[in-house]
């Protein structure tokens, strides 16, 4: 011992003393995008602020323009994009150009406590407590105000374009309602929201600052409080410790690490953190996230290794079987003693309308809202919340369900299935003595229990598509030569498709409740001919009940996707007389042709790589001859959306004007108005922009 001693010896002791003068008011400022050696200590700061809570700073400086790295066309283009071209007061850049920057902070730490600045001097270490330290970046909000001036630009360009002065709105009658009292548990997820967060930041105001550079004789004055006041050892008793005491700071007790957790929302939880739950607490927390899941999405987020067999039994206790995929039970989503939180209807209640909805999903896909509501009778707003966990609208189908069928985890576990099936026949039966129905008039001609149609033997979509393109090839031939035929004696030119179009369209094989698809008869009644839609030449494909609904719908809206063609049809179907329809098993691509054989034609819009839009919303129609001379304004304009998904108005005005010299505004006006819509500045043709 004593020669260790010998070999280390101590060769200086530093008195060390804690200054607590500006224990809470001293940041470290750190400018990770500049080397050291690059301060700002002599540059010229405009301005400063602070929001002490949030320990948010703000600091302006001045750029110096007259360096021959600062380009000053570029300075000047940006201010003229942030400010425009008149003089306000409230203009970013006075001076016409760039000619300052702002550095905003983000906290480099949440958790100071270990970290402090100390000065030496004279033998002595005086140590100061840091209350923050912050990351001063460069702010680029002054690209969000160009933005904004570039879209109000646009906006006011748009409507002084415009002709049609916008008619008054009419007086409409107004609902009042009165917002029931807050529970405590809705109060609490509001405060812990995002939403409330952030309001609540941008309530604190501004503190503004007067910057001293680091020579100014008040900084001078200031760094003074970084040294202790008082030396003497009574007052820092922190620092004097006994022996014992002092061991006790080297080497504290064991105890658990408190570890300071973000604020976030007091339903999220985190994947480390989900996973330090026992296994059915997992599965009952992703359940209740995502409401439903098939079993391999389910495992695929558990940690690897997971035990197969202990998910499969946890999951059921969650969970019930919904077309092989698993739906969270409504009891674990509404547990007892709770209620609804748009109308506080009791969870009991809750669950018993929420069961019926899963199960008349086990009969079939699609659903109809307002069918659900007239038997379970609970608020819209109630029902669709239900609906929305589980399925998707879809147009003239009602709400689909979300997922397609898990056929193979049927297969793969039939004893599963077979439970399941079994507990639903258990609410079923409870279902009908609350609600008072019978399940036969919910039941499907081919379905004799819940959950029997996604249990039986399944034909896959491509062996559907591959029965129905023979039937086609079939046909192709005699079908071509009466096309021809009628297109010869028309004299009318039609719009000649690709041979594969019809064949590689997929088919929309899904079960509906009323035996039909699109509002049409389904192809899989008896006589219906998959070539044509029933097996008649394309002569008596396009009646003349269906060409005059064709001619007088395109004459009305000019514009039309399939889509918006097909909704319109089954309006009218809707609105004649009941046993007085005089068409009879009229398919989409009847429509079809009857719109190419009615003088219009399909306009092939480029529509962006990431659309969102269906297949019947892409295929668009136009009104290509109606006799009068406007046609070829139109014909113009389709032109120019065959090449571009939107286009500007100057666009449409210089085309028209090199094809017809001076074009009146009103006749643009007017083509634009009957074909297309408006939107941010650009135009779109009807039926073609996506929410």
């Amino acid at each position: 011992m004593a020669s260790d001693d010998d070999d280390d010896p101590v060769v200086e002791e530093i008195d060390v003393y804690l200054a607590k003068s500006l224990a809470d008011k001293l940041f470290l400022f750190q400018y990770p995008v500049r080397p050291s050696t690059m301060n700002y200590d002599d540059i010229n700061h405009l301005a400063a602020k602070i929001k002490p809570k949030q320990q948010r700073v703000e600091l302006e400086m001045t750029v110096n323009t007259m360096s021959p790295n600062y380009c000053r066309s570029k300075g000047e283009q940006i201010a003229l994009n942030v400010d425009g071209t008149t003089y306000e007061e409230t203009n970013t850049y006075s001076g016409k150009m760039m000619d300052k920057q702002t550095f905003t902070s983000i906290q480099a730490t949440t958790n100071t406590s270990r970290y402090a600045a100390a000065v030496f001097r004279k033998g002595e270490l005086h140590v100061t407590p840091l209350a923050g330290i912050l990351q001063m970046r460069p702010s680029f909000s002054y690209l969000d105000k160009a933005d904004n001036k570039t879209r109000e630009r646009e906006a006011a360009n748009e409507g002084g374009d415009s002709s049609q002065d916008e008619a008054e709105e009419e007086a409409k009658a107004i609902t009042v309602r009165f917002a029931r009292p807050e529970s405590e548990q809705a109060r609490q997820r509001r405060i812990q929201s995002y939403e409330f967060l952030q309001k609540k930041q941008a309530e604190e105001p501004w503190v503004h600052l007067q910057y001293h550079s680091v020579k100014d004789g008040r900084s001078e004055h200031e760094r003074q409080y970084l040294f202790c006041q008082s030396v003497d050892a009574s007052q820092n008793s922190e620092l004097v410790k006994t022996p014992k005491e002092y061991l006790t700071m080297l080497m504290p007790p064991l105890s658990e690490e408190k570890v300071v957790k973000p604020v976030g929302p007091s339903n999220v939880l985190s994947m480390a953190q989900l996973r330090t739950l026992p296994l059915g607490d997992q599965v009952k927390t992703l359940m209740k996230n995502v409401k439903v899941m098939p079993f391999a999405n389910l495992m695929g987020l558990l940690a690897s290794g997971t035990d197969y067999t202990a998910v499969m039994r946890c999951i059921q206790q969650v969970a019930l079987l919904v077309q092989g995929n698993w739906v969270v039970k409504s009891d674990v989503l509404y547990p007892k003693n709770t209620c609804s939180p748009h109308s506080g209807v009791p969870a009991e209640v809750l669950c018993r309308g929420r069961d019926f909805v899963m199960w008349r999903f086990t009969l079939e896909r699609s659903v109809m809202r307002k069918e659900i509501t007239s038997i379970i009778k609970l608020p819209p707003e109630d029902v669709k919340d239900f609906l929305e966990h589980v399925a998707a609208p879809r147009v003239n189908r009602g709400w689909e369900f979300l997922l397609p069928t898990d056929v193979d985890f049927i297969k793969k576990h039939p004893d599963v299935a077979h439970r399941q099936q079994m507990l639903w026949l258990g609410i079923q039966s409870k279902l009908e003595k609350v609600f008072n129905f019978s399940k036969d008039d919910f039941m499907p001609k081919n379905c004799l229990q819940p959950g029997a149609y996604w249990l039986s033997v399944h034909v896959s979509g491509d062996q559907r598509l591959k029965m129905a393109q023979d039937r086609v090839q079939e046909n192709r031939s005699s079908l071509q030569k009466d096309l021809e035929t009628r297109r010869v004696g028309s004299g009318v030119h039609v719009k000649q498709e690709p041979d594969s179009v019809r064949e590689d369209e997929p088919m929309d094989t899904s079960p509906v409740p009323n035996g039909s698809v699109n509002g049409y008869p389904s192809t899989s009644l008896p006589g219906f001919d998959h070539s044509n839609g029933n097996g008649d030449s394309v002569a008596n494909m396009a009646s003349p009940e269906l060409q005059d609904f064709v001619t007088k719908t395109f004459r009305k809206h000019f514009v039309l996707t399939l889509n918006e063609l097909k909704r319109l049809f089954n309006l009218h179907l809707a609105s004649m007389p009941a046993g007085r329809s005089v068409f009879h098993s009229v398919s989409d691509h009847m429509l079809q042709d009857a719109v190419l054989l009615m003088r219009c034609r399909q306009i092939m819009v480029p529509f962006p790589a990431h659309t969102t839009a269906s297949r019947d919303e892409q295929k668009v129609f136009g009104l290509w001859e109606s006799g009068e001379d406007f046609d070829k304004h139109r014909r113009i304009l389709f032109e120019l959306f065959s090449k571009n998904y939107k286009v500007r108005r100057s666009a449409v005005h210089a085309r028209l004007s090199q094809e017809f010299g001076d074009v009146p505004k009103a006749d643009i006006d007017r083509v634009l108005n009957e074909c297309c819509c408006s939107h941010g500045g650009m135009w779109y043709l009807k039926g073609t922009l996506q929410s």
